[in-house]
């Protein structure tokens, strides 16, 4: 298998499932299980291909959702523009009171 990373590399593995999914019954047939046996086999493969297929998708989204917020810039809690409640103001306080601090915010400030 190659080192790459990304789609490309999915694709491959599931090109390798799916050439699986039809060598493995082939194989089995050619050292005598029933038809049977090997059409159960296949069905089992392509089932197990099937599901990891859409495991790798979902995966490649969510990366790429990953990636998508990684070069965005960042609002964090810091950076919030508009009016509302200050760090270390309470919303319906008096102009200029701060809350917390250990004594419950009175005797804090020179303006006390």
């Amino acid at each position: 298998m190659s080192s790459r990373s990304g789609p490309d590399s999915a694709a491959e593995v599931v090109r390798w499932a799916a050439f699986s999914c039809v060598l493995v019954p082939v194989v089995l047939l050619w050292y005598g299980t029933s038809p049977a046996g090997a059409a159960g086999t296949a069905l089992g493969l392509a089932a197990v291909t099937a599901v990891c297929r859409l495991l790798l998708r979902q995966s490649e989204r969510g990366a790429a959702r990953l990636l998508a917020e990684e070069r965005a810039p960042h609002r964090g809690r810091h950076q919030r523009t508009g009016s509302g409640a200050h760090r270390g103001e309470r919303s319906g306080g008096r102009p200029g009171a701060r809350s917390g601090g250990r004594s419950g915010g009175r005797g804090n400030t020179p303006a006390g």
